[in-house]
């Protein structure tokens, strides 16, 4: 980030202030500037945007509150085909992954930032679905402002420069072995200190399901760690990450989740009945939390990624079980005296959370219970509830919520399986702004999170792109 500020600033003419002696609100007024005065805007560069957790910049302002797909759109963009990727955005640039079925082709696409119209669009690998629950164009891209990579549940990955042209390319399953992962593989990629993170967290042993192979029946199948040069795809290293899990509670399809405390750089890896922090140089585990499953229950796959804030991070169990909130700064193995507060009493009875990722916001974390159709609002350290509220489709019936929450502007978007747009506010009381319903009637299983970048919001269903806010 300093480098590129740097180059910012260079760019601007303002370099000469002296950029290693500005405080940290002149750097931060002084990108600002550079930004705005160059056109750039403020990025969404990764499935849970550029905090890690699910906020975007602070200098999102006036953000749409009513919309629908013919009002309050600068664009729309008809798409050939469905994802639960969410759409990445930097610059001019939009990057978005599709699964198209009538030709089983996995593409990633460019399309115009100001127009929604398509710049370049290569098929990266070759199939679909699987099973029935999602397609093979889960994980979402990933952008360092360089290079757009995509990655699909093929195990196929490619990393395109912002004029389309293919800088490298590989399978992982090729390398590493088929994913031994009942439903379909949907971690994302994620970038952090030039590094490329994949997380494969996986069954033991090989099986067959859909007629499909899951795993490698001569292999070992090991859960691992894998970071890539994102500038070439070489292997830099591999960790592999066990647990003591069995069966399905072995697989994960949440993903890594970059976290500084204390001056100490850590990836929050969720899975296999544990949390653990590891360090993203060279993929070391550092501590380790569990379990949520001490019966050693056989299905409960995880689904929800952490999210950390204020020295404290969600560990969200599955299967509406509750969520434990465990403090950041100790290592090795932790027990009870890790846990700082747990849902699931009569204050916390219904915070949980199967399938969405909470979002953290101006000292609050905002939890979606998908099943319930709720909405939490929780102090991070105590675990006060300052609002527990069902959500009210008004003349719309509300499906499931499988995507994750979005939030900035002092407004929570979260869409539900329909591609409805509920819109809360935020803060400690409770207030449904507006219901706004994008997707067609016959569409079901969206789960694309909404992005946010420079006054826009970025909203997919299973047809569409659409682009709400300012032209």
């Amino acid at each position: 980030m300093l480098s590129a500020l740097a180059e910012l600033l260079k760019a601007s003419e303002i370099a000469s202030i002296g950029f290693m002696n500005l405080s940290a609100s002149l750097v931060t007024a002084a990108f600002t500037f550079t930004i705005l005065s160059l056109g750039i805007a403020s990025p969404w560069p990764n499935w849970r945007g550029p905090n890690f957790n699910g906020t975007a910049g602070t200098d999102e302002k006036g953000l749409s509150t009513n919309f629908s797909p013919t009002e309050g759109v600068a664009w729309a963009a008809e798409l050939p085909g469905s994802a639960a990727s969410t759409p990445i955005i930097w610059g001019d640039s939009v990057f978005i992954s599709v699964a198209v079925e009538s030709e089983q082709k996995l593409y990633a696409m460019c399309l115009e930032r100001k127009t929604g119209s398509v710049r370049w669009k290569y098929a990266v690998g070759e199939g679909f679905r699987v099973d029935d629950k999602s397609n093979l164009a889960n994980p979402s891209p990933v952008t360092d402002g360089k290079l757009a990579i995509f990655f699909y549940g093929t195990g196929d990955v490619a990393a395109y420069d912002f004029s389309g042209k293919e800088v490298w390319k590989k399978n992982l399953m090729k390398e590493h072995g088929r994913f031994a992962i009942q439903w379909t593989y949907a971690s994302s990629p994620t970038l952090v200190d030039n590094r490329l993170i994949f997380q494969v967290l996986q069954r033991n042993e090989a099986f067959v399901f859909a007629k499909t192979q899951k795993g490698e029946p001569d292999g070992k199948n090991e859960s691992y760690l894998l970071a890539l040069d994102p500038a070439t795809g070489k292997q830099l290293w591999k960790s592999i990450r066990p647990s003591e899990a069995v069966m399905e509670s072995l697989e994960a399809f949440s993903t890594a989740i970059p976290h500084e405390h204390n001056g100490q750089k850590q990836l929050l890896i969720m899975g296999g009945d544990c949390l653990t922090g590891c360090d993203p140089a060279n993929g070391n585990e550092l501590w380790r939390w569990g379990t949520w499953n001490p019966k050693k229950i056989g299905h409960w796959r995880q689904v929800v990624s952490p999210v950390a804030a204020e020295g404290i991070v969600l560990a969200c169990a599955p299967k509406r079980e509750p969520i434990y909130a465990i403090k950041l700064g100790a290592s090795g193995n932790q027990g009870a005296e890790a846990i700082a507060w747990q849902s699931g009493d009569e204050e916390r009875k219904e915070v949980s959370s199967d399938v969405s990722t909470p979002a953290y916001y101006q000292g609050r974390f905002y939890i979606v219970n998908s099943d319930r159709q709720s909405v939490s609002c929780v102090e991070p350290k105590t675990g006060k509830v300052f609002w527990d509220q069902r959500l009210d489709g008004q003349a719309v019936r509300l499906q499931k919520f499988e995507s994750s929450p979005t939030i900035a502007d002092g407004k929570l978007y979260i869409m539900d399986h329909r591609g409805t747009v509920v819109v809360l506010q935020t803060g400690d009381e409770f207030k449904q702004l507006a219901v706004n319903p994008m997707g067609a009637d016959n569409q079901q299983n969206i789960r694309s999170t909404v992005a946010i970048s420079d006054g826009q919001l970025f909203i997919r269903t299973n047809s569409t792109l659409f682009c709400v806010g300012k032209k």
